[in-house]
């Protein structure tokens, strides 16, 4: 059985929206989410000007902030933000991969749930334990050979 709990690939992608590595940090990726924080932050510091930081905050001082920001900063940041969910969704859904139930109760084929005690898929009727079949095709030859 897994130590991991199955992740929430939606969650991660909305935690993502919200702010660049936020998703990672749901996900336990400690050094892929400072990678996404220190990179917005670093971008935010870089492109904005002075004049479109607000000195305080409040609705209007925003509203205000935002219609200064040049649109090469804000397409860059939009474009870290999306990255940054891309790159949360796929590392949920590769979690997910890594931690699914016991090996043998996924066909390897079609990838539904099985009954670990059948021998094959009753979605897609393909063997579960193609080895012990080849090792039972072995061990009929030896005996057909010692005969």
């Amino acid at each position: 059985m897994s130590t991991r709990n199955r992740t929430r690939p939606l969650l991660a992608v909305v935690l993502a929206f919200l702010y660049p590595g936020l998703g990672h940090v749901y996900l336990r990726e400690w050094l892929r989410a400072l990678v996404w924080f220190f990179l917005n932050v670093t971008s935010f510091t870089l492109l904005m000007p002075a004049e479109a930081v607000p000195e305080t905050f409040g609705w209007s001082e925003l509203v205000a902030a935002a219609e200064n920001v040049p649109p090469e900063a804000a397409l860059a940041l939009a474009a870290i933000t999306v990255f940054s969910m891309i790159d949360a969704y796929w590392m949920a859904k590769r979690q997910n991969t890594e931690t699914e139930v016991e090996e043998g109760t996924t066909c390897p084929n079609c990838g539904r749930d099985v009954d670990p005690d059948l021998e094959f898929c009753h979605w897609c009727t393909e063997r579960l334990n193609p080895e012990s079949g080849a090792d039972s095709e072995e061990t009929a030859d030896d005996s057909g050979a010692n005969a």
